[in-house]
């Protein structure tokens, strides 16, 4: 038996998971039970990878297993952007290769196109809209990457437009920006409200266990999941649970656990609302990569995100909420002074699954084993269609997106430690400290 060194254990105050939809959890497995198909993980990937194969093999059992309940985890903890173009930080105008960025493009639309499918489908109630995004900079800094995407958008031919400062009261109400990047792609949506709704509506030979975290493993002819109540023995099994993938024996030292930290206020009044102006729902992402991700919700509420953490441990950090929650506060008054009685009901951490080279892993690990792990941030699309793509080529279909994910390279080593966590602190150190009046 191989043991599981860490299991997910996020923290309690997650404001998305306390306002969406509240639904009833499936009881954790107990006892023994031998499956032909297992999915472990139940956020975006899992999701997708066990209504996939439940479509593609209708007379088989597909087993579902999440060690948390479906929307507490790190599926229901990102700031909700369904995000279509891609954004390739190492290169210098974010684009980089032109036909990789059109692949990636086409994966991630077609993300897009299942999550907005089966929300329509099944009535899903989590404030999906089609209401793009802006990217938008205050330092000089980020009106150099701005520059620079909107190069890269030219040479994609995608639309856009550049929206100046004094301008921009009108779109998000603050005058804090200089200047913004409006792509239209993008869906908003209630990261945690989505994946309630997507797991309640899994086709019914999916079977569902929340709350049963693995704790040991052993592969062979047949795999061997053992947890505190019992053991499932499964012919495949599929992992697509993110960052603790790298747990289960492969692909370890290859991923870097980082938490990034949010808050959600307290719903605005009506008259703060009309103080502040603008449109009634939107999303801004920073120019830069340490900056803040801002939104104003569905029920007047504003998200607030910055500030990272590298956990090797992958638990959350409660001296990291409580410091971070200062830096929210003062992120949210320097873009929001006509809101100075506004206070946030909801701090939280989650996590990033991020690689050195910004590559995830799609296909087999071993015999009897799969993976569609590390979704460096864009794990609402990008989960979404690298997990059904799986289901597809375990079933034996190929087309071109499929070609290229089993084409790509997969993530790099990283260096051994202490010299990995002394590296990533530092880099977060200063990223940060950089990143100026954009956090």
């Amino acid at each position: 038996m191989f043991k599981i060194s860490a299991t997910p254990k996020d923290d309690a105050m997650c404001g998305w998971y306390h306002t969406a939809p509240a639904r009833q959890a499936k009881p954790a497995h107990a006892g023994e039970k031998h499956t032909r198909w297992t999915v472990l993980g139940a956020g975006f990937t899992g999701l997708a990878a066990a209504r996939q194969l439940a479509l593609n093999f209708p007379n088989d059992e597909v087993v579902l297993i999440d060690a948390q309940e479906v929307g507490f985890g790190t599926s229901g903890r990102n700031a909700g952007f369904a995000i279509d173009l891609p954004h390739d930080i190492g290169a210098d105008d974010y684009i980089g290769d032109i036909d990789i960025a059109r692949t990636t493009l086409k994966l991630n639309r077609l993300g897009q196109t299942m999550l907005h499918t089966l929300v329509k489908e099944h009535g899903i109630d989590c404030h999906m809209r089609p209401s793009g995004k802006y990217q938008a900079a205050i330092e000089d800094r980020g009106i150099a990457v701005l520059e620079a995407y909107r190069r890269g958008l030219d040479k994609l031919g995608e639309p856009y437009e550049v929206i100046a400062g004094k301008d921009l009261p009108r779109h998000i109400g603050t005058a804090f920006y200089r200047q913004a990047l409006f792509t239209p792609g993008t869906m908003l949506l209630q990261p945690s409200a989505l994946v309630k709704g997507l797991a309640d509506s899994l086709p019914s030979n999916v079977k569902l266990y929340e709350n049963t975290a693995i704790t040991e493993v052993e592969y062979g002819d047949k795999v061997v999941l053992k947890h505190k109540q019992g053991r499932i023995v499964t012919d495949k099994l599929i992992l697509a649970n993110n960052a603790f993938g790298a747990r289960f024996g492969f692909l370890r030292h290859t991923v870097l656990p980082m938490y990034l930290y949010a808050s959600l206020s307290r719903p605005l009044t009506g008259a703060e609302q009309a103080q502040l102006g603008g449109k009634d729902f939107w999303g801004v992402i920073p120019a830069d990569p340490y900056g803040s991700t801002v939104r104003r919700t569905h029920d007047n509420r504003i998200l607030m995100r910055n500030s990272f953490s590298f956990n090797p441990r992958q638990q959350s950090r409660p001296d990291c909420l409580e410091r971070f929650a200062h830096n929210h506060r003062q992120s949210f008054e320097r873009r929001f002074p006509m809101l100075p009685e506004v206070g946030f009901d909801y701090t939280w951490s989650g996590s990033l699954a991020l690689t050195q080279n910004h590559k995830g892993f799609f296909g087999q690990l071993a015999p009897n084993v799969y993976g569609a792990l590390f979704c460096n941030g864009l794990g609402v699309t990008r989960g979404t269609v690298t997990g059904a793509l799986l289901a597809d080529l375990i079933a034996g279909k190929r087309n071109e997106l499929i070609d290229f994910l089993v084409a790509d390279s997969g993530p790099n080593t990283l260096p051994p430690e202490p010299f990995l966590s002394i590296g990533v602190n530092a880099t977060l150190w200063w990223g940060q400290r950089k990143a100026g009046l954009e956090s």
